[in-house]
């Protein structure tokens, strides 16, 4: 990515999914599969970054887009691309107990509570796997109910049923 300290968008279809993605200052800072709010989380980090330099370009995600076709192809399963998280202290906690979810495994939103200390925190763990801005790197479609169940996705179930069918977590996805 470049190394100027700019605003960068672009979008892309991988394994029939489109992502829009963002980047700032050489890290990525938004990956989401089409969202109705991109515009919304545009402006967000606009404002938040003070930047109001802003500009399409696809260039600047060759090589996340690389390590996703790897992802989807089997060949990958974890990330090399820099990042960085925008969120409270609490969902910055949480995001980080995401990226501990070895690839194939799940965990429930009780059980990623439990890993903060309050497994009665479910629902705020939940809430805040649903802001995480950074889909797939940082993996909530790795929690689950904890009756087996899917449970949510911002991206939507069938995204997440497709996710977890590619690291081939549990077939009756």
């Amino acid at each position: 990515m470049n190394s100027e300290s700019k605003i960068f968008f672009s979008s892309f279809t991988i394994h029939k999914i489109t992502f829009q993605v963002i980047s700032y200052d050489s890290d990525l800072i938004y990956l989401s599969p089409f969202s109705k709010d991109f515009n919304k989380s545009l402006e967000f980090f606009k404002k938040e970054l003070n930047s109001e330099y802003i500009e399409k370009n696809d260039e600047e995600f060759i090589k996340l887009k690389e390590e996703l076709i790897e992802y989807f192809n089997n060949k990958r399963d974890s990330f090399t691309i820099s990042y960085k998280i925008f969120g409270t202290e609490f969902q910055k906690k949480v995001w980080n107990i995401l990226t501990t979810i070895p690839y194939g495994k799940t965990i429930s939103y009780k059980e990623e509570a439990s890993m903060l200390g309050n497994e009665k925190a479910f629902r705020a763990v939940a809430n805040a796997n649903g802001k995480n801005r950074i889909s797939i790197i940082i993996p909530c479609h790795r929690v689950i109910s904890h009756n087996g169940e899917i449970g949510g996705y911002t991206g939507g179930i069938d995204i997440k049923k497709e996710l977890l069918r590619v690291e081939s977590i549990n077939q009756k996805y």
